[in-house]
């Protein structure tokens, strides 16, 4: 699984749309509100619509080569298996999304939510067979101070991973419509790099960051010993956008929700729907392999 990370041929699925953002990604999947009640039809509705991508044969064709999962739907059942061992089937490396939501914002970033149960979760996981995890907190504005803050915080969260024997994927997200944005990135970058040097050596870290606007800003962290692999999120581009982007970054690759999801709908028919999810696939892998 380190290999398959390390060698980058491909990308990683975002399946981890939380309790927040899953009536607005059910709305995009053409599911309307009027069509669930109460989080355990919500939450079965999306579990549906996961399946469906991960039984695609598209979803299999060798060109995604991770996804990040909720946690309900690592507890959940594919074709018949628990999540995980369904993708590991289909040679996909599994990640567990373990933020528990955003603070407010304070000093221009919005920090994680404590995380209670935290080791239960992780040792859950690793038992089902899942690689690594995922956290996210996000920065608005080129504020030195809380973007020091935002990363200390994803990497002291990370090192807690490593030592359960997980690989963590550290996801300071940039805001991508701030104005300040390419200053802060700089800002961002430098943080990066200086807990990566605090690390011990033999440690290494994954990092989820938005696309540069200054092409190839993240060079330094791709080639970083103590960097498995650097992804990009869509955060909020088309998918059209998000690949051109992307493709300007050489080694970055993608790690896509709505890049990926944005052209499925529960209205059409499977060979349409593995189509549709197919054209999305080859079009993120290309940009990936730039």
């Amino acid at each position: 699984m380190t290999a398959k990370m390390a060698a980058g041929n491909g990308f990683i699925a975002a399946l981890d749309q939380s309790g927040g953002s899953t009536p607005k990604a059910l709305r995009g999947y053409g599911v309307s509100d009027d069509e669930w009640s109460g989080d355990d039809e919500m939450f079965g509705k999306i579990h549906e619509m996961r399946s469906r991508i991960i039984t695609s044969p598209s979803f299999a064709n060798g060109k995604v080569i991770g996804a990040i999962l909720f946690e309900k739907t690592m507890d959940g059942t594919v074709a018949g298996k628990p999540t995980p061992q369904a993708l590991i089937d289909r040679g996909i490396v599994t990640f567990i999304k373990i933020d528990k939501g955003l603070e407010d914002t304070a000093d221009g970033v919005q920090l994680m939510k404590p995380m209670p149960g935290l080791d239960a979760l992780l040792a859950r996981a690793k038992s089902l067979g899942v690689f690594g995890t995922k956290e996210r907190s996000v920065i608005h504005e080129a504020n030195p101070a809380g973007i020091a803050a935002a990363v200390a915080q994803q990497f002291e969260v990370g090192r807690h991973v490593i030592e359960q024997g997980m690989m963590p994927i550290l996801e300071p997200e940039y805001t991508i419509t701030a104005a300040d944005r390419a200053e802060g990135e700089k800002i961002l970058k430098a943080e990066i790099l200086k807990n990566l040097d605090a690390l011990p050596d033999g440690e290494q870290v994954m990092l989820k960051l938005s696309i540069p606007v200054q092409a190839n800003l993240y060079a330094e962290l791709i080639a970083h010993p103590k960097v498995l692999a650097v992804v990009a999120l869509s955060g909020g581009y088309s998918t059209d956008e998000a690949c051109e982007k992307l493709a300007q970054n050489k080694g970055m690759i993608a790690s896509f929700s709505r890049g990926l999801l944005q052209d499925l709908r529960a209205q059409q028919s499977d060979d349409e729907f593995d189509a549709t999810l197919g054209a999305a696939i080859d079009q993120i892998y290309a940009a990936s392999v730039a």
